[in-house]
């Protein structure tokens, strides 16, 4: 299947999904059934990111220890990593900010008739899990395969660099075997992740099916100013950073935005970053990044630089205490932004982890929890568009990463082969 097709094929599953949902949301005789009708549905769209699962940890390893045992450069290691901690951390910075000036701005809490949470209602969070004793001391695994079983993408790249580094201690051919071997390990699970998006416009039927039919369009109107801002909020800060990544990458910067689409979408549609990482890796290897840069960053940025999800964080909590007509003073609304520089760094191995964020925090500024509860029922829809924003943040940081590094090729693959520069196109209906 031709990318270019394989693109198409996605929105137009996409949209069947919309309709074949609102149709089932709107004959099901109440809400149970429903939600009986969207587990059909959900059993298609979990194998599917099962099977997208299955591919991610042998991929993460395998990236990062060819890139380290090829490069054998500890300093450059390093370097890369400082590079891209330093990219991540103005991308939170300029995300939360963002998500602090557009809540102000549109306000879409004040005035809002939204239904009121239910007495003695619970989120059913894990807060708990969200602290910084915890966050630091699961950064490094009990065991390997135990990391590989969980796809602990932070496990996994720590257990991997200390592998690289010692296959890259051998001067002689002692380790010639395993360093070929991993290197094909990385080609065998590429050509598994193709195998794979083969079904992609099957699951992202399936999960847009199960979304609408248990929420319905009608949650749209209803939270339509909430939802309606937040996007806004996202389109510029899509805007931001291609601005921020057109400094380094120039023109090539609208060849990386056609070559991610897929991931974009799949990201958006399924509202899994997960789904999208297999995908995004690949897209960056056509677009040039050599695999020492694109192995390492782009599982650090999954756990560090989540742009889509700290805008949200910020949305979210302002947006609840306008609901209970709550104010909060600009310096308050500082503090917040630095506690949430600080919660949202563990947020890798959370379930659910952008509301967890936000859970953790309302007690923090005196804020009533109930009123998670209130965009709780939407948060899918919320989820879609950070996740795909993810998708963009962390692509454009391991581009610039690889420029500053001069790790960024000529987009080699795309001109070898037709078909990439096929898919570089644009979709024409």
């Amino acid at each position: 299947m031709k990318k270019n097709k394989l693109t198409l094929y996605i929105l137009v599953a996409m949209i069947l999904g919309i309709v074949v949902g609102y149709f089932c949301n709107l004959n099901a005789p109440d809400a149970k059934a429903a939600k009986v009708v969207a587990g059909y549905f959900d059993i298609i769209s979990s194998v599917f990111l099962r099977l997208i699962k299955m591919i991610i940890a042998p991929l993460v390893f395998g990236t990062i220890v060819s890139g380290i045992a090829g490069n054998g450069d500890s300093k450059a290691i390093g370097r890369i990593g400082i590079r891209a901690m330093g990219w991540f951390l103005c991308a939170s910075v300029i995300s939360l900010v963002l998500g602090m000036v557009f809540v102000n701005l549109f306000q879409p809490g004040v005035g809002t008739s939204l239904p009121a949470p239910a007495t003695g209602a619970t989120t059913n969070l894990n807060v708990a899990a969200l602290n910084f004793k915890d966050f630091v001391t699961n950064i490094f695994p009990t065991s390997f395969l135990d990391a590989m079983a969980k796809n602990s993408i932070l496990q996994i790249l720590i257990f991997s660099v200390f592998f690289g580094f010692a296959i890259a201690s051998f001067k002689d051919d002692a380790t010639k075997t395993v360093v070929a071997f991993v290197k094909e390990l990385v080609h065998i699970m590429l050509k598994v992740t193709d195998y794979v998006m083969q079904f992609a416009p099957v699951g992202v039927f399936a999960a847009m099916a199960s979304c609408i039919t248990v929420q319905g369009l009608g949650v749209l109107t209803t939270y339509g100013k909430f939802i309606g801002s937040f996007y806004i909020g996202l389109i510029v800060l899509w805007a931001v950073l291609i601005g921020a990544g057109y400094l380094f990458l120039r023109n090539s910067t609208w060849t990386l935005l056609k070559l991610i689409r897929e991931p974009m979408l799949i990201a958006f549609s399924t509202a899994s970053s997960e789904a999208a990482y297999p995908q995004t890796l690949e897209s960056l290897e056509r677009f040039g990044v050599k695999e020492k840069v694109s192995g390492f960053v782009l599982p650090l940025g999954y756990s560090f630089n989540l742009d889509g999800s700290m805008m949200y964080q910020a949305f979210a909590v302002i947006f609840i205490a306008q609901v209970y007509n709550i104010e909060l003073s600009i310096s308050k609304q500082i503090a917040l932004l630095l506690v949430m520089m600080l919660t949202s760094k563990g947020m890798a191995g959370v379930a659910r982890a952008s509301l967890v964020v936000v859970a953790a925090t309302l007690p923090m500024f005196n804020l009533p929890e109930a009123g998670l509860l209130l965009i709780m029922g939407i948060d899918q829809f919320l989820d879609m568009g950070r996740t795909a924003t993810n998708v963009i943040g962390n692509s454009i940081a391991t581009a610039v990463v690889a420029k500053w590094e001069g790790d960024l090729g000529a987009e080699p693959e795309a001109e070898e082969d037709e078909e990439l520069v096929l898919a570089a196109v644009p979709v024409q209906d």
